[in-house]
Protein backbone atom coordinates (compact mmCIF):
# COMPACT_ATOMS: atom_id res chain seq x y z
CA UNK A 1 0.00 0.00 0.00
CA UNK A 2 1.36 3.41 -0.96
CA UNK A 3 1.17 5.95 1.83
CA UNK A 4 1.51 9.70 1.81
CA UNK A 5 5.18 9.14 2.67
CA UNK A 6 5.70 7.97 -0.92
CA UNK A 7 3.93 10.98 -2.43
CA UNK A 8 6.42 13.59 -3.65
CA UNK A 9 5.93 16.99 -5.24
CA UNK A 10 9.48 16.84 -6.57
CA UNK A 11 10.49 14.83 -9.63
CA UNK A 12 13.66 13.29 -8.21
CA UNK A 13 13.80 12.00 -4.64
CA UNK A 14 17.19 12.24 -2.89
CA UNK A 15 18.34 8.78 -1.81
CA UNK A 16 15.87 6.97 -4.05
CA UNK A 17 16.49 5.79 -7.59
CA UNK A 18 13.57 5.44 -9.99
CA UNK A 19 13.94 2.15 -11.83
CA UNK A 20 10.65 2.22 -13.72
CA UNK A 21 8.17 4.89 -14.71
CA UNK A 22 4.69 3.34 -14.69
CA UNK A 23 2.83 6.37 -16.00
CA UNK A 24 0.32 9.07 -15.24
CA UNK A 25 -1.99 8.57 -12.26
CA UNK A 26 -4.85 10.72 -11.06
CA UNK A 27 -7.73 11.02 -8.69
CA UNK A 28 -10.53 13.55 -8.74
CA UNK A 29 -13.79 14.57 -7.14
CA UNK A 30 -16.44 17.22 -7.70
CA UNK A 31 -17.76 18.74 -4.50
CA UNK A 32 -20.59 21.11 -3.68
CA UNK A 33 -22.29 22.43 -0.56
CA UNK A 34 -26.04 22.36 0.03
CA UNK A 35 -28.29 25.31 -0.81
CA UNK A 36 -28.48 26.47 2.82
CA UNK A 37 -24.70 26.71 3.09
CA UNK A 38 -24.57 28.51 -0.29
CA UNK A 39 -27.03 31.13 0.97
CA UNK A 40 -25.00 31.65 4.15
CA UNK A 41 -21.82 31.90 2.08
CA UNK A 42 -23.52 34.54 -0.09
CA UNK A 43 -24.23 36.63 3.00
CA UNK A 44 -20.64 36.17 4.17
CA UNK A 45 -19.39 37.47 0.81
CA UNK A 46 -21.17 40.77 1.52
CA UNK A 47 -19.10 41.45 4.64
CA UNK A 48 -15.90 39.65 3.66
CA UNK A 49 -13.75 37.08 5.38
CA UNK A 50 -13.17 33.36 5.14
CA UNK A 51 -16.07 31.12 4.23
CA UNK A 52 -15.25 28.26 6.58
CA UNK A 53 -17.74 25.79 5.07
CA UNK A 54 -16.05 26.12 1.66
CA UNK A 55 -12.59 25.82 3.18
CA UNK A 56 -13.71 22.60 4.86
CA UNK A 57 -15.27 21.33 1.62
CA UNK A 58 -12.06 21.94 -0.33
CA UNK A 59 -9.93 20.27 2.37
CA UNK A 60 -12.17 17.20 2.18
CA UNK A 61 -12.04 17.24 -1.62
CA UNK A 62 -8.22 17.33 -1.62
CA UNK A 63 -8.12 14.31 0.70
CA UNK A 64 -10.57 12.35 -1.48
CA UNK A 65 -8.72 13.18 -4.72
CA UNK A 66 -5.35 12.27 -3.18
CA UNK A 67 -6.65 8.94 -1.85
CA UNK A 68 -8.01 8.12 -5.32
CA UNK A 69 -4.64 8.99 -6.88
CA UNK A 70 -2.89 6.64 -4.43
CA UNK A 71 -5.32 3.82 -5.31
CA UNK A 72 -4.67 4.45 -9.02
CA UNK A 73 -0.91 4.18 -8.38
CA UNK A 74 -1.33 1.02 -6.29
CA UNK A 75 -3.26 -0.59 -9.14
CA UNK A 76 -0.16 -0.12 -11.32
CA UNK A 77 2.09 -1.66 -8.64
CA UNK A 78 3.86 1.63 -7.89
CA UNK A 79 6.16 2.25 -4.95
CA UNK A 80 5.44 5.97 -5.03
CA UNK A 81 4.27 8.99 -6.97
CA UNK A 82 6.54 11.84 -8.07
CA UNK A 83 5.56 15.19 -9.52
CA UNK A 84 2.41 15.25 -7.37
CA UNK A 85 0.14 18.22 -8.08
CA UNK A 86 -3.33 19.40 -7.11
CA UNK A 87 -5.51 21.53 -9.34
CA UNK A 88 -9.00 22.94 -8.99
CA UNK A 89 -11.59 24.29 -11.37
CA UNK A 90 -15.19 25.43 -11.16
CA UNK A 91 -17.55 23.12 -13.02
CA UNK A 92 -20.75 25.00 -12.20
CA UNK A 93 -21.96 27.56 -9.68
CA UNK A 94 -21.11 26.31 -6.20
CA UNK A 95 -19.31 23.17 -7.42
CA UNK A 96 -15.58 22.64 -7.77
CA UNK A 97 -13.48 19.80 -9.13
CA UNK A 98 -10.22 18.89 -7.46
CA UNK A 99 -7.82 16.72 -9.41
CA UNK A 100 -4.67 15.18 -7.96
CA UNK A 101 -2.13 13.91 -10.46
CA UNK A 102 1.44 12.74 -10.81
CA UNK A 103 3.68 10.00 -12.17
CA UNK A 104 3.65 6.52 -10.67
CA UNK A 105 7.12 5.01 -10.25
CA UNK A 106 8.99 2.01 -8.89
CA UNK A 107 12.03 2.69 -6.74
CA UNK A 108 15.18 0.58 -6.51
Amino acid sequence: MITRKELYTINEVPGKKVIEVLGYVKGSTVQTKNVGKDILAGFKSLIGGEIASYTEMMDEARIIATERLLKDAEALGADGVVGFRLQTSAVMGGAAEIIAYGTAVKFE
